[in-house]
Formats: structure tokens, sequence, C-alpha cells
């Protein structure tokens, strides 16, 4: 169960993983270093079911950040697939 900062926490393992961009291709690469250190940073997506602030259970495509030997970060909701 992973909880986070933006109000909903994720009940189910996330699947259906894909890489959306890699180290120089994502936006945020700058801002990433400089809040959570370098390393090979990854944009990721993929689907899971959250329990949103309300107690509301919706599938949801999540998006998230990564790199190796700092984990997820950032993780939001892009869209509700139900």
């Amino acid at each position: 169960m992973f909880v986070n900062d933006e109000g909903f926490e994720i009940l189910t393992e996330i699947s259906n993983i894909e890489i959306i961009a890699v180290s120089g291709n994502i936006r945020d690469l700058r801002r990433l270093v400089k809040s959570f250190g370098a390393g090979r940073w990854r944009k990721l997506k993929g689907t899971a079911t959250v329990r949103l602030e309300n107690g509301r259970v919706r599938r949801a495509e999540l998006h998230w950040y990564e790199a190796h030997g700092i984990g997820k970060r950032d993780v939001k909701i892009k869209r509700y697939i139900d």
C-alpha cells in the first residue's frame, strides 16, 4: 500500500507498466535531480486501484518518476479508467 501527498492511496500492485521517457527526455529532470539527487531517471505509467480522499475506490492510470536507488517519486493520477 502506497500513500502520497496527492490525497490518494494505491491499494493494488501497479500493472501494465510502460516507460514514457528516460533521462534527457524528461522535462522535469532538473527539478528531480535538485530535489532527490542524481540518478538514471525514468518517467513511467501504469494502472492500479486507488482509494481517493473521499473514500471512493477507482481504477486509475498513474504517472510517476523513479530512479535506481531512489525509488518512486511524484505519483499522480492522470485519468480514471472505470
